[in-house]
Parts: C-alpha cells; sequence; structure tokens
C-alpha cells in the first residue's frame, strides 16, 4: 500500500522553515507526523513530541503488533539544526523516540527538553550520552526555556497517573511567549480538571489527539474526534488541530469527524496534512 504523501518534505520543508516570517507578529506551526508539531516564533523554535523514525514498526515487524506505516517521513531529525527545546509529554516511543532525539540533539548544541519530572531518569536512561539538558515539569508547575514558558497540565492516559512522589507521568502543556498561548495535550482523555485549566489559559490554538476509544477496538487512551472538538470549544480556543493520526494503520481515525463536530459546535479548526505550515497572527 503507497504511503500517504507528504504536503511537503525534506528540502522542501526546510525552505519554508527558513523562509516564514521572524517578526514576532504571528508564529508558525508545523505537523510533522503523529503528535509532532514544529513551532516557530520570533526566530526560535519548540519542537512537541517528535516521531520521525521507523523505530516501531521496526520493532514491532514480526510481533502480533505490527506498526505498519501509513504517511510518509517529513523530514530527518538530523536536518532539524534549529531546534531550541524540544517537548516529551511521556515516556512512550513515540513521544520519546530515542531515534528521533539522540540526531536532534546532535544537530543541535544547547538543546533543551520540557518533560514529566517523574520521566527524567527514564529518559536519561534512554538517551544516553546524548541525552539534552533537561527542564522536569508537573501539573501546574511553570517552566521556561528559549522564550516559551511552559506549564505542565495533567493528562489522563489512561487515568492521571503519578510516581511514589505523586508527579504525573502524562502531561499536556500550555505554552506562553509573546502575546500567544497554546495547548499541545500529549496523550489524553477528559478529566477533572482539564477544563479549568485550558479556560483559564484561553489557548490560541489547542493540538488534540482524535485516535481514541471506539466501540469494538482497543482503548487508546485518548480523546476521539467527537471529544477532542467539545474539549477544543470547552476550552474557548480560537483554533483547533487534530494530531495522533495516519501514522500507525492500527491505531489511526479519519479527522472527517472531528471536523463535523468542530462545525456543528461552531469551534473553528483545520486539517494539516505532513509537513504543512499554519500561520497565526497576533490578536
Amino acid at each position: 500500500m503507497p504511503l500517504i504523501p507528504a504536503f511537503q518534505k525534506d528540502d522542501a520543508l526546510l525552505t519554508d522553515i527558513a523562509g516564514a516570517d521572524r517578526s514576532g507578529k504571528c508564529f508558525h506551526l508545523w505537523w510533522l507526523g503523529q503528535s509532532g508539531f514544529l513551532l516557530q516564533w520570533f526566530g526560535r523554535h519548540l519542537l512537541f513530541d517528535p516521531y520521525l523514525s521507523d523505530s516501531l514498526s521496526e520493532k514491532y515487524a514480526a510481533t502480533d503488533k505490527p506498526h505498519v506505516r501509513l504517511s510518509e517521513r517529513v523530514i530527518d531529525p538530523s536536518r532539524l539544526n534549529m531546534v531550541d527545546v524540544v517537548s516529551s509529554s511521556h515516556n512512550h516511543t513515540d513521544h520519546l523516540d530515542a531515534a528521533t532525539l539522540i540526531p536532534l540533539a546532535h544537530a543541535n548544541h544547547g538543546l533543551r527538553m520540557v518533560l514529566p519530572a517523574a520521566n527524567v531518569d527514564f529518559a536519561r536512561a534512554r538517551l544516553g550520552s546524548a541525552a539534552p539538558g533537561m527542564i522536569g515539569v508537573d501539573d501546574g508547575i511553570v517552566a521556561e526555556a528559549a522564550g516559551f514558558h511552559f506549564t505542565g497540565v495533567a493528562a489522563a492516559h489512561n487515568e492521571v497517573a503519578r510516581d511514589d512522589e505523586g508527579r504525573c507521568l502524562f502531561l499536556g502543556f500550555i505554552v506562553r511567549f509573546g502575546p500567544f498561548c497554546v495547548y499541545h495535550s500529549g496523550d489524553t482523555l477528559w478529566h477533572d480538571g482539564l477544563v479549568e485549566a485550558l479556560r483559564a489559559a484561553r489557548p490560541d490554538v489547542v493540538m488534540v489527539p482524535i485516535n481514541g476509544n471506539r466501540p469494538g477496538r482497543r482503548v487508546a487512551g485518548n480523546l476521539n474526534g467527537t471529544e477532542a472538538a467539545a474539549l477544543a470549544k470547552a476550552a474557548h480556543a480560537r483554533l483547533a488541530v487534530p494530531h495522533h493520526f495516519d501514522m500507525f494503520a492500527f491505531n489511526t481515525e479519519s479527522p472527517a469527524e472531528f471536523m463535523e463536530v468542530c462545525e456543528r459546535l461552531q469551534q473553528r479548526a483545520t486539517v494539516l496534512r505532513g509537513g504543512q505550515r499554519l500561520t497565526f497572527p497576533a490578536p
């Protein structure tokens, strides 16, 4: 089966990143596949939860859980040599991928990683000597890196799991920069306190998963399209962007339901293709 083609990739993607407006009067967001987004503002670059390898397809190729890739890879991570900060919302490989993060760290001297404080030791062990400088956060805790101000938001995947010290193992991130605010969900379901945290933040853009629970299929631990649209509306988001689809055949979802429900709720939304850019102007 042919792979879903990227909107743009490799040299074309890098040219688009390099040529985007860096005045600070807007920010740019590229979807890189799965839950990965590159955010550029004022010449600074934040990379959310990148998965830019075939490590899971290779790992599970000869098992009863094959991870068959659906979409083209948009870029070799070693070519993203402009990244200031990278996030990891939790320890699952499509959000903490050594085959992506090690070449990324080699390409970006001084790279910082924002992740749950509970997961720092695990991430260091997975990435070894290539591990970037790590900034651990927790639910409600604020940290700054390269001008981006992160607030951890508890995520339920499938529940709000905590370590022995009470720190969240799964997080989303509210990120403020200049006049803007965005929310990257990581992997999550609805849970107590999530809507309140998002409404207080008044995000311009929310990035939400849509591959969630369906009758007759295994639990994905994520919002489905209807739930994701409803969360965006409840958060009073100016724009909603879906993620966590079109990567693996066993764990994907069409964005059609998400867009239909957004339209019904009068929630502004857009679906990006691999490597496609969204430019968001200042309010």
